[in-house]
C-alpha cells in the first residue's frame, strides 16, 4: 500500500484581487526560488494553513492593511508569518519590508511571551543585560511590563528620530514600534535601521492599532510608497528577503 504523504504547504499571496493578475511577478519569483505559492483569501486561511503570507500593502492592494489586522486579530491565523510587499499597479515588486512580526494592540502577555520564545529571543534575557526599545507616542506601559517580566530592560522612545538616537547610544536587542509614529512609519524606521551597523540586524516588531480607519490605511500605504525603489526588485533581491522568514 502506498504511503500517504502530507501535502506540501504553500506560501499564499494576499491583498491582490482575483482576476487582476497583479500576483504574476510574485508567483514567478517564488516558483523560481522553489516555493509553492498561490493567490489566497482570508476566509481560507484557517483550513489552508499556509507556511507564510506575502501581503500587498500598497495603495493598489485589496485592503492589505485590513487583511493584516484580521490575520493578527484571529487566534487561529495570527502566528502565520507575514511578509509585507509593495506591488505596483501592474504587479511589479517595488519594495519588501521584512519586519520580525506583528502584534495587535493591546498585546496579550502570554501570546507575546510564547511568540518571543518561538523566535528564540528570550533565552539570553536572564544571562545578559539586554535592552528592548519600545517606540510609541503612548509608551505602551502594559507591553513594557510584560517585556520586563522576562528579564529585559525597557527603553522608551516616542518618535522615530528618538529611536534612532537611542539605538546609536546602546545596542538594542529588539524593537517594538507602533505602526505609525509622529514623524515616520514603522517601515521607514526599519529602512533607516538597516543603514547603520549597530541596528541593521535588530528585529523590529510592529504594533497594530485595534481598529484602523480607511484614512489611516491609505496614509500608511502612501508612506510605504515613499520608501520603494523606482525600479522593480529582481528575483534574487526578493528571494533574499523571503529566505530570512521563519
Amino acid at each position: 500500500m502506498a504511503q500517504k504523504t502530507e501535502p506540501r504547504r504553500e506560501i499564499w499571496i494576499l491583498g491582490v484581487r482575483p482576476g487582476d493578475g497583479r500576483e504574476d511577478v510574485l508567483s514567478s519569483y517564488m516558483e523560481t526560488g522553489g516555493y509553492s505559492c498561490r493567490l489566497g483569501q482570508f476566509e481560507e486561511l484557517e483550513e489552508g494553513r499556509p507556511l507564510g503570507i506575502v501581503l500587498d500593502v500598497s495603495p493598489f492592494s485589496d485592503d492589505g492593511w485590513g487583511l493584516l489586522l484580521k490575520i493578527k486579530s484571529t487566534p487561529t491565523t495570527r502566528n502565520i508569518p507575514v511578509l509585507p510587499v509593495f506591488l505596483s499597479e501592474n504587479g511589479k515588486v517595488g519594495g519588501v519590508f521584512p519586519v520580525a512580526g506583528f502584534f495587535k494592540l493591546p498585546v496579550e502577555e502570554q501570546h507575546l511571551l510564547d511568540r518571543l520564545a518561538v523566535y528564540g529571543l528570550t533565552e539570553e534575557a536572564e544571562t545578559w543585560d539586554l535592552q528592548v526599545l519600545v517606540v510609541s507616542r503612548s509608551g505602551e506601559e502594559k507591553l513594557s511590563k510584560s517585556i520586563e517580566s522576562i528579564g529585559f530592560e525597557v527603553v522608551k522612545g516616542y518618535t522615530g528620530k528618538e529611536a534612532l538616537a537611542l539605538a546609536s547610544i546602546h545596542p538594542k536587542y529588539m524593537v517594538f514600534c507602533s505602526h505609525m509614529l509622529p514623524d515616520m512609519s514603522a517601515f521607514e524606521l526599519l529602512e533607516k535601521f538597516k543603514l547603520y551597523p549597530y541596528s541593521s540586524n535588530t528585529p523590529i516588531f510592529v504594533l497594530l492599532k485595534e481598529d484602523m480607519k480607511d484614512g489611516e490605511k491609505l496614509a500608511m500605504s502612501r508612506e510605504i510608497a515613499h520608501l520603494v525603489s523606482k525600479k522593480q526588485l529582481s528575483c534574487d533581491e526578493f528571494l533574499a528577503n523571503l529566505r530570512r522568514r521563519d
